[in-house]
């Protein structure tokens, strides 16, 4: 499913605290960008416990139960973690994932909060979640019966809102500066070929594997752990910061004046990184409209020109890589206007 509307975690976390008493919401989103977390923060907030089914993982009777013969009529005994006597969060994980008949036991669970004779208490709440046909996991075709019982919600990965949750759980600094510096680095799209990729879940990973190294880890052992869990472009990018750590070659330290682009050939990939991080940052800062420029953009707008010029000197590819759009986001007009009027072999 597309919807035409995405939310980020903070609107998500609203429409669930309106939406989900009164409605069961189901979330659509990539794979590891928040989706089970963000539902048992919610839970936790209006406190309620937070029981998790995977439905990748379960057969029809794990919904409804098994038969039993009393007084010569059978009835359905559902099980334990499901017949509570207490309101909770019954989040179903992976709901797309299962198949049509564990389907058909959710639609009366979902829509009525019923399980055979058995009504889940008062106040209770359902969540499903799922990932989406494009992610390239386990999903299967949702019939339009059990669509239709639910409102539907895509989530979109906010580095902003990611940032501010990862220096509150005190992830590895690495980590925080480098998504800081580079906030298009959070998510990659799913590969077609068995390989890792980046999310939210891949980065906060990494990060608990640099916690246990304690010391920062040798060169090597950076590389085996970055290219484990992050796609191969982030993880090239990933060494190449870690490798600028112990320079001078930070890029606030290059646009204030106090350092220079790395020039040695052995510093290639350093620079190609911060180049990367200097396009990241104008895309960023730099509005739309000229005339919308503040002190603090001029400034950095003056600065960006000469920096280029440096650039093309020293790689003039890399600096064509900074200007191009290629597909993706392009820089302001006005900026690019002004950079081939000093550079115009840059923009050919």
């Amino acid at each position: 499913m597309n919807l035409p509307v995405r939310v980020s975690q903070e609107e998500l976390s609203e429409l669930l605290l309106h939406v989900a008493p009164v409605r069961p919401v189901f979330i659509w989103g990539a794979p590891g960008i928040g989706k089970s977390s963000l539902v048992e923060a919610f839970a936790d907030s209006v406190g309620l416990p937070c029981v998790s089914l995977l439905g990748s993982q379960l057969a029809p009777e794990d919904i409804i139960g098994i038969p039993r013969i009393q007084d010569d009529v059978s009835t359905f005994l559902p099980p334990k973690m499901i017949a509570r006597k207490e309101p909770y969060c019954l989040f179903l994980d992976e709901l797309n994932a299962c198949s049509q008949e564990v389907q058909k036991a959710f639609y009366s669970l979902i829509h009525e909060h019923r399980i055979g004779e058995y009504h889940l208490p008062q106040g209770s709440i359902v969540i499903g979640a799922g990932n989406r046909t494009q992610d390239s996991a386990i999903v299967k075709s949702m019939s339009s019966a059990l669509i239709n019982r639910m409102f539907h919600v895509e989530l979109k990965a906010d580095s902003s809102q990611w940032l501010s949750w990862a220096c509150a759980q005190e992830l590895h600094p690495y980590v925080i500066d480098y998504i800081t510096q580079r906030p298009d680095h959070l998510c990659s799209a799913p590969p077609k070929t068995e390989e890792p990729y980046s999310t939210p879940r891949s980065w906060h990973m990494l990060s608990d594997a640099l916690k246990e190294y304690g010391a920062c880890p040798d060169e090597h052992t950076l590389k085996l752990l970055a290219y484990g869990m992050l796609s191969a472009q982030h993880a090239g990018m990933f060494l190449a910061y870690t490798r600028q750590l112990g320079n001078r070659h930070l890029l606030a330290d290059i646009i204030k004046g106090e350092a220079r682009w790395p020039s040695k050939a052995e510093e290639r990939d350093v620079l190609y990184f911060l180049a990367q991080s200097f396009r990241a940052k104008l895309l960023h800062d730099l509005p739309a409209d000229r005339q919308k420029l503040n002190r603090e953009t001029q400034y950095l707008t003056h600065r960006a020109k000469a920096l280029m010029k440096e650039l093309a000197r020293i790689n003039q590819e890399i600096a064509q890589m900074v200007v191009s759009s290629d597909g993706e986001e392009a820089l302001p007009d006005w900026f690019l206007v002004e950079i081939v009027r000093d550079l115009p072999r840059l923009v050919s």
